[in-house]
């Protein structure tokens, strides 16, 4: 663990604690259906108020957690005109990923 960074990985872990938070988070990542494909821009991307789609909380706390989410570096958040579209940022899964991996001897 000593290439990766350990504030900003805490500050991940963290974000991801919260269970709203960790279904929004994995909702980004598996968002095709098992077995099918989707291409890079509608497997990555939601718009909010998807996402949050059967969560049952309101469109504010919905806001809060993924603006949690995107101060630890988890999602990116663009506007597109009265949309806002969210996406699991790659690198950062590749950090969270290196962080499992056994270190070499």
């Amino acid at each position: 663990m000593s290439n990766i960074e350990k504030p900003p990985l805490a500050a991940a872990f963290k974000a991801l604690s919260n269970p709203h938070r960790l279904t929004l988070f994995n909702r980004l990542l598996n968002c095709c259906e098992p077995g099918t494909r989707c291409d890079a821009a509608s497997a990555t991307r939601f718009c909010v108020g998807d996402l949050g789609e059967g969560l049952e909380i309101a469109p504010s706390t919905l806001s809060h957690h993924l603006k949690e989410l995107n101060r630890a570096g988890l999602v990116e958040m663009a506007r597109k005109g009265k949309r806002v579209e969210c996406w699991v940022e790659p690198e950062k899964l590749k950090t969270l990923s290196q962080f499992f991996q056994p270190n070499p001897p």
